[in-house]
């Protein structure tokens, strides 16, 4: 056996002999004589040693070159720069790559990213040598040498579509199907070169998890395209990190579409009774109450403006505030609502309070999710508080309606319930405050007339004559249990 055989069989690698010994005989020529082959092949396992990591997880900045095997998992598009002091542009085409251990950016340069359009295909296994260095979305390594490699094998497999839960940073060329949970309107904003940039923005869900998309320039009018609850594809995206979450970004390259097909979202929600102020969570429920839209003077002198609801589960209730874009969705009473990314904060008269900004989105659901709390249930299983009222679609009476209407209400004397001058006890739960007010005892709503000021979500007794389907209320005890 040679003196290469006997240094290759020393050394942990998956370059092949043929390889090692093509470099040894290189190693000597290069020398001009100056080391024999055995010195040359100590000197390129040394090399060898040095730079080839284990896997992707073991690359670092910082480090020296380091050598490794990988599977192109996305191709990049080409993009060119300005160089310092030069009339050349600059190229560069960025590569996700990725073996057992992880998933690592690649950048190739000028002509290699030519050549890299040219002849790179998803699912190639590659030889990269480099040097890594902190990039934007982590550590990136910058490619000085690549080659394909054929013979090598790496359990990794490439994908066509993504799920949410499949995001990383990093990712490229992301195809993705959601249903559309909220959309943001178009927004305008300067950048440091003076043009006007347009961003605007899209929440989906799937049945693994949901993601903010954010639709940048002419992209940026895809939002005003979609109605909540169509399913949507995300075509060519690639993920970013804005304030540790991830986003799902569409550029020039790539668009949204809408699809004919129906993609599940069940949000997993915390119970109301259970938040605890200053915590950022996802709640859902019942809408038992709503407000108008108010306009206020930021102290920039800018116009803004909020609307609170109320929403209830089977474990409580909780007063929303919608700000901004928010402020306009389309909510009524006895809708199924999901809040997310909503900030629970000190509200009024020491109640907890749910803040809606930015990072949140409201998601009006056409049918509460199979168990799913809507708004309490009484202990035979009837129907649930402050939804049961509605199972129709039609809301409580409201102060602007005339006396007229209520003999069709439940209770009324029309549907064979007291008649007018009938004197009614009646126990149930506040769920509209004002006049009328509505109590729901879990089966049935009833419209109650009185002076005294009840507050949402107080168990109560009633009790007086009945006018026009109304209770008269003379009397108003607390419920205690």
């Amino acid at each position: 056996m040679g003196a290469i055989e006997d240094v290759y069989d020393d050394l942990d690698t998956d370059v092949s002999f043929e390889k090692f010994e093509a470099a040894v005989k290189d190693k000597v020529e290069q020398m001009g004589g100056l080391a024999d082959e055995e010195t040359a092949a100590m000197l390129i396992a040394h090399e060898l040693r040095d730079e080839e990591v284990e896997g992707v997880a073991d690359i670092e900045p910082g480090m020296d070159d380091v050598k490794f095997l990988a599977k192109v998992m996305s191709i990049g598009e080409l993009r060119t720069f300005e160089r310092d002091g030069e009339d050349e542009d600059g190229r560069v085409v960025n590569v996700e790559v990725a073996d057992e251990t992880g998933r690592v950016r690649i950048s190739m340069w000028d002509g290699m990213a030519e050549e890299a359009l040219e002849n790179l295909e998803i699912g190639q296994v590659l030889r990269i040598a480099g040097r890594p260095k902190d990039g934007y979305n982590g550590v990136e390594v910058s490619v000085d040498k690549v080659e394909p490699d054929s013979e090598a094998e790496i359990d990794v497999q490439t994908q066509d579509s993504y799920r949410v839960e499949d995001l990383s940073l990093g990712l490229s060329d992301v195809n993705l199907k959601g249903r559309v949970l909220s959309t943001d309107s178009v927004r305008t904003f300067s950048r440091d070169d003076g043009s006007e940039g347009r961003v605007a923005n899209v929440t989906l869900g799937d049945p693994t998890g949901r993601i903010r998309v954010t639709l940048w320039d002419d992209k940026a009018d895809l939002a005003d395209e979609f109605d909540v609850g169509v399913t949507v594809e995300v075509v060519d995206g690639y993920v970013r990190e804005r304030d540790g979450s991830l986003e799902l970004h569409v550029g020039n390259r790539g668009t949204v579409e809408e699809l004919d097909e129906d993609v599940e979202y069940v949000p997993e929600t915390a119970d109301i009774a259970s938040l605890e102020l200053g915590a950022t969570v996802d709640i859902a429920g019942g809408i038992i109450e709503t407000d108008p839209k108010r306009t206020f003077d930021r102290d920039d002198g800018s116009e803004g403006q909020v609307r609170n609801v109320r929403v209830k589960d089977d474990t409580g209730d909780i007063r929303v505030a919608l700000w901004g874009d928010k402020a306009d969705a389309d909510i009524d009473l006895a809708d199924y609502v999901v809040f997310t990314d909503v900030e629970i904060q000190d509200g009024w008269q020491d109640d907890l309070e749910a803040s809606a900004g930015w990072r949140s989105t409201v998601s009006v659901m056409d049918d509460a999710p199979d168990g799913a709390a809507t708004g309490g249930s009484d202990a035979d299983g009837g129907q649930s508080q402050g939804l049961g009222a509605f199972e129709d679609g039609s809301s409580p009476a409201s102060d602007s309606e005339s006396a007229d209407a209520d003999p069709s209400a439940s209770g009324s004397a029309g549907d064979g319930g007291p008649a007018d001058g009938d004197v009614e006890e009646f126990t149930g739960t506040v769920v509209q405050a004002g006049s009328p007010v509505v109590l729901d005892d879990g089966t049935e709503t009833r419209s109650v007339e009185t002076s005294e000021s009840l507050q949402l979500g107080a168990e109560v007794t009633v009790r007086g004559p009945v006018r026009d389907g109304r209770i008269q209320a003379t009397e108003i005890q607390s419920v205690t249990r």
